[in-house]
């Protein structure tokens, strides 16, 4: 990088990040007890606040959230009327999935190839290091122009809505003149990113009974109504021929006008196999960006080692729907429902359960902080003009700040590039982009407080 103080503070803070990084990481934080224990959320809240409090951070509060979870919340005053900015992130992770697919252990920070591997290195623990760096690199060169306000989120993975609720009813406390969202991430390494939009999602569970017990697939198969096939055939019906999404009366045909996505860039992003083609129509960023994508997370049958020649009984589900901006993920979720339950076959006993949902957001870009974001990117990355993406994913709370706070700027930038490889196997942060974000962070904390003067 060049010679600018803020950028050469941000490089020699570089090995205490990855330090800290470290720790962040090894605290298994999956907000879901039956996975890994609650100490291991708390632990990382833990260190969440005494980094903040470390920082000179006020009023560093664990909050107890309405979903069981805490979220980590810190003030630090900036001059008097300077503006006051909402830094995020959150400490919760997903779940290592198939630890022995990792090529180093999930939850040990491990440099690799360039890269620093562990399950929520970029997603969204990195984030949270983004926004200490960012300040750190601010104090040691003038101070901080801003009143800054951190919350880091323990349950936004399990999409619970903890913390939604808690601004909700606590609506004062994370009031803002800017929002920055340390969640998302560049389009490419190199290139800087915001994101301009968001999928929101519902969660559902669904269950199918067709008997008072399992049979004897020999003395009752091709008679006895099957749950597991019953289930498979219901999936199935979420999808058409070509792998779109259908969900009667869901609208699923819209297109992106922005920053398109190449195929054969999505196919090596996405590791497709040779010879398998993509789902659905459209562009890429149709169907990414733009359009539901329904998945099935996952499914109770039995498992192939052990099983026996039997007739299923029952069989549960949860699917997953990406519901695209301008629709209302209520309006979804019902939708959904209503559908499940239409198209249960043979008479089937069908319940479903709603686990989670988020809304969808759309940011505005044309908002006076995306131009100090511009600026501050060229700085941090040389020779690129920042650029505008949508992203698939879904950050719930991004919706309820817009609602609570409408006059609140609200940008989205974050470590979570492709290669980052999130919520997968083998997750990963470029340290490259964390430091030239981190720098970028701070520039816009600047530019931001200047032309709030203006």
């Amino acid at each position: 990088m060049s010679a600018d103080p803020i950028a050469e503070t941000v490089s020699s803070l570089m090995p205490r990040a990855q330090a800290e990084l470290t720790e962040l990481v090894a605290f298994q934080s999956v907000a879901d007890p039956a996975v890994f224990p609650r100490s291991e959320c708390e632990g990382a809240a833990d260190w969440v606040a005494a980094a903040l409090r470390a920082e000179g951070f006020q009023d560093v509060s664990l909050l107890d959230t309405p979903d069981g979870t805490q979220s980590v919340y810190g003030l630090l005053p900036g001059p008097e009327g300077a503006p006051t900015v909402l830094l995020y992130a959150h400490y919760d992770v997903q779940p290592p999935l198939d630890e022995d697919a990792w090529l180093s252990p999930p939850f040990e920070l491990t440099e690799r190839n360039g890269r620093w591997y562990g399950r929520g290195a970029a997603d969204c623990k990195g984030g949270f290091i983004m926004h200490l760096l960012a300040l750190r690199a601010l104090r040691a060169n003038g101070g901080v122009p801003v009143s800054v306000k951190v919350i880091a989120e323990g349950s936004e993975e399990q999409g619970t809505g903890g913390l939604e609720r808690y601004a909700q009813a606590h609506p004062g406390l994370l009031t803002a003149d800017a929002v920055v969202i340390g969640d998302t991430g560049n389009f490419r390494v190199g290139l800087p990113t915001v994101t301009a939009t968001l999928r929101g999602m519902t969660m559902l569970r669904v269950q199918l009974d067709t008997l008072e017990g399992n049979l004897h697939s020999g003395q009752f198969g091709g008679a006895a109504p099957d749950a597991l096939a019953a289930m498979i055939r219901l999936l199935d019906s979420l999808r058409a021929e070509d792998g779109s999404t259908t969900v009667d009366g869901l609208p699923a045909d819209a297109a992106w006008d922005g920053l398109q996505y190449p195929q054969d860039e999505f196919r090596q992003d996405a590791k497709v196999l040779d010879g398998v083609g993509l789902i659905g129509t459209g562009t890429v960023a149709d169907r990414v960006w733009a359009r539901p994508a329904v998945t099935v997370i996952g499914i109770d049958c039995p498992a192939v080692v052990g099983s026996t020649p039997s007739v299923q009984a029952s069989a549960r589900a949860q699917v997953s729907l990406r519901v695209p901006p301008g629709t209302d993920a209520a309006d979804a979720t019902a939708l959904l429902t209503a559908h499940l339950k239409a198209h249960t076959p043979w008479g089937a006993r069908v319940s479903v359960e709603q686990v989670g949902q988020g809304q969808p957001f759309r940011a505005d870009t044309s908002s006076p902080a995306y131009a100090s974001m511009a600026e501050a990117m060229r700085v941090a990355y040389p020779g690129e003009e920042m650029q505008s993406a949508g992203m698939g994913g879904s950050i719930p709370l991004c919706n309820t700040l817009a609602t609570l706070y409408p006059e609140a700027e609200i940008l989205l930038i974050g470590l979570s590039e492709p290669e980052a490889q999130i919520h997968a196997v083998n997750e990963s942060v470029s340290p490259e982009e964390l430091e030239r974000l981190s720098v970028a962070e701070a520039h816009f904390l600047v530019n931001y407080a200047r032309s709030k003067k203006a």
